[in-house]
């Protein structure tokens, strides 16, 4: 039976890797006696289908549950993709003005995805559903997503992360610990009458305070602010690189907690005594920009801008009012 001779581009193809696996002091015909023998890849297997489809686990018969289990945890799954994208421009130190511009690019398409889906969440559920199951998942909570604090810690300086009634005691000596205590989301983890933590923000403490530190301080010098502002100050891209920094600010400040605070306001009303709703979290404090004024990009910013931040959201989505801007 005759052969079909080996084209040149395959010899050429097995020589590369014969250099390449000899340069590591490895022995090709290992590698190509697993090729021979490993079964062809699927695509279940490839994306671990079957445990992925197994990771629902509601906690009570209410069908929605499974809708809102599933929901957030592809949320989380954007939210990591977003972590990947800025270790690589944190990595790459803003050597590549392009791999920044097409990163942040990235993620603003991530987070317009996040923030358009969240309507499964404000009109995808019913109501009666909704309150049942939520209240056997107590204190559980959205807040107590620590990917979404590890974004914000390595899109900005720490400081900007402060609450609004402390930042003014804020300076160059300020320690990420000393900042921490008094980081924004722990407001709206308190008990309305008391003051004192909820369970929720406990946990979360518990679990992930050594980690957003630990994240903090090794992004101090490498998150996007630093690097836009160290590397880009005359670069030809540095317009686009700008604006896409500004429209990613708007997303995380202001659409995204304003998704949550339309949610909230459809499936929790305004009474104080369905805040437990949310894990005990004080939703209508927390969430409009209004009161905190969460800005990654201060600096890129107007005054009138800043003043006036997530108004045009609110009037447009709550109010039903279009704006100028």
């Amino acid at each position: 039976m005759n052969q079909k001779p080996i084209s040149p581009e395959i010899l050429d193809k097995i020589k590369k890797l014969e250099e390449k696996f000899s340069a590591m002091g490895q022995d090709i015909s290992s590698y190509l006696d697993g090729l021979l023998y490993a079964d062809y890849l699927t695509y279940w297997d490839y994306i671990h289908l079957d445990t992925l489809l197994s990771l629902q686990n509601p906690k009570t018969a209410i069908p929605d549950e499974k809708i809102f289990i599933a929901y957030h945890q592809v949320t989380e799954l954007y939210f990591q993709m977003i972590i990947w994208e800025i270790e690589q421009i944190a990595e790459d130190n803003g050597k590549s003005t392009k791999l920044f511009l097409d990163k942040i690019k990235r993620i603003n398409r991530y987070f317009e995805h996040l923030v358009s889906s969240f309507d499964i969440m404000v009109d995808g559920m019913e109501q009666a559903q909704f309150m049942k199951f939520r209240m056997a998942l107590l204190p559980a909570s959205g807040f107590q997503s620590a990917q979404y604090r590890l974004i914000e810690i390595m899109a900005t300086d720490f400081k900007y992360l402060v609450g609004a009634d402390f930042r003014a005691q804020i300076n160059a000596e300020s320690s990420v610990e000393s900042m921490y205590e008094n980081i924004y989301w722990k407001k709206g983890a308190t008990e309305l009458s008391t003051g004192n933590k909820t369970l929720t923000l406990k946990q979360f403490e518990s679990k992930y305070t050594a980690k957003i530190i630990e994240t903090a301080i090794k992004y101090k010098a490498s998150n996007l602010w630093k690097t836009y502002s160290a590397k880009l100050e005359s670069d030809e891209l540095k317009y686009e690189i700008t604006k896409e920094l500004k429209f990613f600010d708007l997303q995380v400040n202001v659409n995204w907690p304003l998704a949550h605070y339309k949610s909230a306001v459809r499936y929790l009303q305004k009474d104080p005594e369905v805040i437990a709703a949310t894990g005990g979290t004080n939703w209508q404090k927390y969430l409009p920009p209004r009161f905190q004024k969460r800005i990654f990009y201060p600096e890129l910013w107007s005054d009138a801008e800043k003043e006036n931040w997530g108004k045009s959201w609110v009037l447009k989505e709550v109010f039903n009012k279009e704006t100028a801007n």
